[in-house]
């Protein structure tokens, strides 16, 4: 490996490590990392013949962030349905996760926190409002309790995105040295 791939791999590293934390709040850092390596092995013929990364690699990483997508968009289902809900409960929390990030990170000022505040949200008000339009509406108490799991699905399904989000960094940094 050349020195300026050894440069880019290194600035890589550091770009690809501030994406890894920004999925923590539910922004798209994996996609960001992907999108960045398959940037860098399109242009890396104008500075080496040997490629940082082969396609194999990209399309592993790339596999990965789309497990980690699907994993985060289900979790607030899962949690639901975990929580006692419904099958409106599981699609309204998934629904209120996606409108919740957005609005919530429109209305709330703060960078990054708005959005994981509004998915959290979201993810509840949207599996109680799925479990009221049901046609048998449950107890109070198992409303709150299907919320309530769908609300901790989201939690947990950012963090296992951000877990994949982890081994994509890993991949990206060791494979240009196997």
């Amino acid at each position: 490996m050349d020195w300026i791939s050894i440069v880019i791999l290194v600035f890589f590293a550091l770009y690809a490590a501030t994406c890894v934390l920004i999925t923590l709040v539910g922004l798209p850092g994996t996609w960001l990392m992907v999108g960045a390596a398959l940037v860098i092995t399109l242009c890396n013929p104008l500075w080496s013949d040997t490629p940082i990364w082969g396609w194999i690699t990209i399309g592993v990483v790339l596999g990965l962030a789309v497990c980690g997508e699907i994993l985060e968009t289900a979790a607030a289902g899962l949690g639901a349905k975990a929580g006692g809900g419904t099958k409106r409960g599981m699609i309204g929390a998934i629904l209120g996760s996606m409108i919740g990030a957005v609005v919530v990170t429109l209305a709330i000022p703060i960078p990054l926190i708005g959005t994981l505040i509004g998915a959290v949200f979201g993810a509840f008000v949207g599996a109680l409002l799925g479990e009221l339009t049901h046609k048998e509406t449950a107890q109070v108490g198992d409303l709150a309790k299907s919320a309530t799991g769908a609300a901790i699905g989201r939690v947990l399904g950012i963090l296992g995105k951000s877990g994949i989000a982890a081994i994509c960094f890993c991949v990206l940094f060791i494979a240009p040295f196997v």
